[in-house]
């Protein structure tokens, strides 16, 4: 076989035409093997010889797509030392773009004993694992173009792969739970029809199912457990996982795009699969364990800010570079237009404290590819002072928890929360303007993945997750959730309708709210996980969607709502409100005012009053400040939104000032949601009654 030198960048494998370059980092080994891996089960060692900056590398000729391949470190077992390295164990290229096959959960892929954590166990583990694979980067993407949809146009969709298509009726039996799902008509015309924008897929980036569950007959299932941060997850592919699963990804991109329709990764380089101390060596601690990850003060153990037993360690320069070379890897090849970033506040840990002005940050503000993306935040970990909602840098957006914990509050009836609510429905000012962010920085959702589905977040007070194994102690205890007054199912009608109302409460005030909205999938028709609120090992009917027959009545509520928002740009500022009529404007009303039931404009007594849990708010289309593309000024009509979040009916007056005539666009208290036509028309001074727990929307004409 012939070795060329090849070159110290890009690392991982790339394939040319005529060959493979393989460069992978590590200062810890002393020797480092490439292994070539045959499907007879043998393999081929070649030693990395060429080392520039502790990069080894060479260059085969003849190394064609499709090959599979890993490394061997030679060097320094010590844990006490924080090394790890231990040649009888196969390792997975950090820059692998494709991974082949799964891991078996033997002793071999450890790196000690069971009975004796402290031996080094030389136990060969290549007939365990995984593989990298080397990977054709060719692929026709035709005319496809970013669709580079502004945020306050935007309407996110978090779902996930396997979840979303895996019991859809119109789906052929073999595509289901694969990324050519995502791909197929019927999918994309939920989506379009919902008036979604951007799909946000939940971890796809290569992950590894966790022994223990596997132990107990389960997976992971949400993905939260990387392993190969530029490979597309083997498992949801339908045509092969040696390189199949990266063209039949880019495929569902492509196919996204021409709807319009963007995607958003949400990525986990918070830290690794390979676990704690006593995880077993699969990659980064074989080939560099100091390096990548951020050890304890005894080096033997991790510190680990994510719960999941180890975090990267933000510091070093070579994980910082693995991070932005995956992210720009996602954008430029994949073609992906964006990123939610899980537990980014570990991200920002560059010593202990969380720091806004981490390397982390400095890389992403300056990269002229990553920093053109959507960059979204899930702005906290398990650390200390790990809660960060408002606090990322201008550039970034984060998933606004106060926003979910608020309108939650509201609706089940919590006292004193009207003040907050009203800050939280206009995109959360006092989160984002001080540090010259926007409504648009705050992605507004009442529930995602992880937590109670919206169907359950009004139908059980406490979670049920025995299914998980854990005798229910895993998952959110508190969840701001209200059962209605019977938990779980129930055949009360009463009960039921006022779930509906609740249902149509919360999709209403979602779109209604300034700011980026997000759906969780099935929430539009009502999924239920049966009050399981930590499905993360559940890969079965409990946490996939169950597509109903026919079109139920609050996806249609659903997609009314969106559309409306989409049809209306006060309901989508990309500007805070000012409190006040807006100068060139010609309107001496403010663009926005809030009214007590009566008509009166809201006093700080009003706002204070701890049993408060009614509203309504003036939305002035004619005061819109922002400009339109091409500096036009923008107009639109104007709103009357109307809250009662009490258990008792209320007349609200028409406030006299803000219009004559007005017609109803929305109300909660009906089963559709939405009146017929133009709804009844309602005049200044009239009253509304609004029944217990419900909404009203009042539209006037520009």
């Amino acid at each position: 076989m012939q070795v060329w030198p090849g070159q110290a960048y890009p690392l991982g494998a790339t394939y040319d035409g005529a060959g493979t370059n393989f460069a992978v980092f590590s200062e810890a080994a002393d020797r480092l093997e490439l292994c070539l891996l045959h499907d007879d089960g043998s393999e081929t060692a070649v030693e990395l010889r060429e080392s520039d900056a502790f990069v080894r590398h060479a260059y085969l000729p003849g190394i064609m797509p499709g090959q599979r391949y890993g490394f061997r470190a030679h060097g320094p077992y010590d844990p006490a030392r924080g090394l790890r390295c231990n040649s009888a164990k196969l390792l997975l290229d950090p820059y692998a773009h494709a991974l082949s096959g799964r891991t078996d959960w033997g002793e071999e892929v450890y790196g000690y004993h069971f009975g004796s954590p402290d031996r080094r166990n030389d136990l060969d583990s290549a007939p365990h694992m995984m593989t990298s694979v080397v990977v054709n980067p060719y692929f026709d993407w035709g005319d496809d173009r970013p669709p580079r949809t502004p945020y306050n146009e935007t309407v996110i969709y978090e779902a996930h792969v396997k979840g979303l298509t895996m019991l859809h009726p119109e789906l052929p039996d073999e595509l289901r739970g694969t990324y050519a799902a995502l791909a197929h008509p019927a999918v994309i015309e939920h989506l379009t029809a919902l008036g979604v924008t951007a799909l946000e897929l939940m971890p796809v980036h290569q992950f590894v199912n966790d022994h223990r569950l596997v132990d107990l007959g389960l997976n992971n299932y949400w993905g939260y457990n990387t392993i190969g941060f530029f490979a597309p997850h083997n498992a949801y592919a339908s045509w092969g996982d040696r390189g199949e699963q990266v063209l039949e990804f880019k495929s569902a991109v492509r196919a996204l795009h021409a709807a319009g329709i963007e995607v958003i990764l949400d990525v986990v380089y918070n830290h690794t699969a390979e676990g704690n101390h006593l995880g077993p060596t699969l990659s980064f601690r074989g080939l560099d364990n100091a390096s990548y990850y951020r050890l304890a003060d005894d080096p033997r153990y991790y510190t680990d800010t994510t719960g999941t037993g180890n975090s990267l360690l933000m510091r070093n320069p070579h994980v910082l570079q693995l991070i932005m070379d995956s992210l720009r890897h996602w954008v430029t090849e994949m073609h992906v237009d964006g990123f939610r970033f899980d537990l980014a506040a570990t991200l920002a840990r560059q010593f202990h404290e969380v720091d806004r002005l981490s390397s982390f940050f400095d890389l992403v503000q300056q990269d002229p590819v990553v920093s053109q993306v959507k960059l979204i935040a899930e702005p906290w970990d398990v650390g200390e002072g790990g809660y960060q909602v408002g606090n990322f840098p201008p550039l970034w957006t984060e998933w606004n928890g106060k926003y979910r914990d608020t309108v939650r509050d509201m609706w089940r009836g919590e006292p004193r929360t009207l003040a907050e609510f009203a800050s939280r429905l206009t995109g959360s000012s006092d989160l984002y303007q001080g540090d010259g962010r926007r409504p648009l920085a705050s992605i507004n959702f009442v529930t995602c993945h992880d937590g109670f589905t919206l169907h359950d977040l009004v139908a059980y007070n406490d979670k049920h997750n025995d299914a998980n194994g854990e005798d229910n102690q895993d998952g959110e205890s508190h969840n701001r959730s209200w059962n209605c007054g019977v938990e779980g199912e129930s055949d009360d009608p009463d009960v039921l309708a006022l779930r509906a109302r609740q249902l149509r409460n919360f999709i209403a005030t979602l779109m209604l709210s300034q700011g980026v909205p997000m759906l969780s999938h099935g929430d539009e028709f009502a999924r239920t996980q049966g009050g399981n609120n930590n499905a993360y090992c559940q890969d079965n009917e409990v946490a996939w969607v169950r597509w109903p027959e026919g079109d139920s009545t609050l996806l249609a509520f659903t997609r009314a709502m969106a559309w409306l928002r989409r049809d209306h740009a006060v309901l989508r500022r990309r500007r805070f409100f000012h409190g006040r009529p807006v100068e060139g404007t010609h309107d001496e009303l403010s663009d926005i005012s809030w009214f007590t039931p009566e008509g009166e404009e809201m006093t700080q007594e009003d706002w204070d009053a701890a049993q408060a849990r009614a509203l309504t708010v003036f939305l002035n289309g004619n005061a819109i400040s922002e400009p339109g593309e091409r500096g036009e000024r923008i107009t639109d009509d104007s709103f009357l939104l109307m809250f009662n979040a009490s258990a008792e009916p209320i007349d609200f007056v028409v406030p006299v000032n803000q219009g004559a005539q007005w017609h109803v666009v929305v109300d909660t208290a009906r089963e559709d949601g939405v009146p017929p036509g133009t709804g009844g028309k309602v005049r200044a001074g009239e009253r509304v009654t609004l029944v217990d727990r419900s909404l009203t929307v009042l539209q006037r004409p520009a």
